[in-house]
């Protein structure tokens, strides 16, 4: 079986700037579009839900993930992860299903109406601002020769936009099928997802994002200068820091500042926090919730910035099977507890053998290249003012849909 729907077109939860940044401004551009000042509709109750149910999620991964990482830096794609789990949930059930469910900070909403939110909010966002483009694209590869449900074949066909396949996890170029397929998917920027299929795997469920934007008000390169910036660790090691005079939005909040940089037409945007000189960004993010998130954004308003911003660039990958069972996904992971017969007449089974997410990100004077992939394995058991706003320690970042709130990309950066 192999049904190929490629990637989804146009506008989606990442971002692709058009072709040598349409639409946006900076130094000769000569022109700056249209902000884009509501969506195109109102979100539904349930779109509504998923939205602050994905932020939710999205702290609690951040917060899991960073917990676990020595390395300093930490730049996740939360709605890559939802997706791929997302898939795999329609094939859980039971006690596996809540489980899923709750981790993806869903609670009790049936299958149902959570597969045609995500399909639904899909759509919106995928059109809401033309001068940025957005890629995301999903796949499910299964083992020839296995039993699978022909219905969850259908189901993550119809409201994933998935590529589904049965291919021989034997034979040596399927290793490569799949990952040519990731690094199409992300514009050749993550190359790989597997180093290997072991003999027990039975399917691959993988999300593919790829976010390019320039920025509404770029930096100018000549106005980039060496800088200092004290690290996590408390080095102060040198940087490229940008610099720019100009609009954006700015929020004070206890023990943060933080502004919001758009791209395009304003649906997207950057927002960048600063802990308080002396506070620590690990803090931060431990008690970082989608409540407080809200409320920062809450009191953002229009101002003037005097901005200086290091250019940072990372390429990551994560193991996410710890902090997703600390969320509450255990029974999931589990062998001869999980009950994934939804997926499968042998579902009893299987069970997550790994959940994988490979990330890269490029911020720099023009704008920011962002893109991630997500792989879930099946193995069987057996106000206008000045604001000075200078970014020389620790900071959070996250990368956004501003006029649904749904956060493509999130990260803690201990030293760029």
């Amino acid at each position: 079986m192999h049904r190929r729907l490629g990637l989804l077109p146009a506008t989606l939860l990442l971002a692709v700037l058009l072709p040598a940044c349409e639409g946006s401004t900076g130094p000769g551009s000569g022109k700056t579009p249209e902000a884009l000042r509501a969506l195109p509709r109102a979100l539904t109750t349930g779109e509504r839900q998923t939205i602050a149910s994905s932020n939710d999620f999205a702290f609690g991964l951040l917060r899991e993930t960073a917990s676990r990482e020595a390395q300093p830096n930490v730049f996740l794609s939360p709605l890559s992860a939802s997706m791929a789990l997302g898939m795999t949930m329609n094939g859980a059930r039971g006690e596996t299903l809540d489980g899923m469910r709750s981790a993806l900070g869903f609670g009790p909403r049936p299958l149902e109406e959570l597969d045609a939110s995500y399909q639904t909010l899909l759509d919106l966002l995928r059109g809401v601002d033309p001068s940025v483009e957005i890629r995301i694209a999903n796949s499910v590869w299964a083992k020839q020769g296995f039993p699978f449900e022909a219905s969850f074949q259908s189901t993550v066909a119809r409201y994933f936009d998935a590529e589904v396949a049965t291919v021989d996890f034997g034979a040596p170029a399927t290793l490569g099928t799949i990952n040519g397929w990731v690094k199409r998917g992300t514009n050749g920027r993550i190359e790989t997802i597997l180093e290997s299929i072991p003999s027990d795997a039975v399917m691959y469920l993988i999300n593919a994002v790829y976010f390019k934007g320039s920025w509404r008000e770029r930096f100018d390169p000549k106005a980039t200068r060496d800088a200092p910036f004290t690290a996590a660790d408390g080095s102060v090691r040198t940087v490229k820091m940008m610099h720019r005079v100009g609009g954006g939005r700015f929020f004070q909040a206890p023990g943060v500042r933080g502004v919001e940089l758009p791209y395009g037409r304003d649906a997207f945007v950057m927002d960048v926090v600063l802990p308080d000189a002396g506070a620590s960004l690990a803090s931060l993010v431990a008690r970082l919730d989608a409540a407080t998130w809200d409320g920062w954004l809450g009191q953002a308003h229009d101002a003037e910035l005097d901005l200086s911003l290091p250019r940072f660039r990372a390429e990551q990958r994560f193991e996410l099977n710890r902090p997703l069972i600390a969320l509450g996904m255990g029974l999931a992971f589990t062998p001869d507890a999980a009950d994934f017969t939804g997926l499968s007449p042998a579902g009893r089974s299987l069970y997550i053998s790994a959940v994988t997410q490979k990330t890269f990100v490029d911020v720099n004077e023009e704008g920011t290249e962002a893109a991630a992939a997500t792989s879930v394995g099946i193995s069987v058991t057996s106000a206008p003012q000045t604001v000075s706003f200078v970014v020389d320690r620790p900071f959070l970042v996250a990368i956004r849909e501003r006029l649904s709130g749904a956060i493509l990309f999130l990260g803690a950066i201990g030293a760029p």
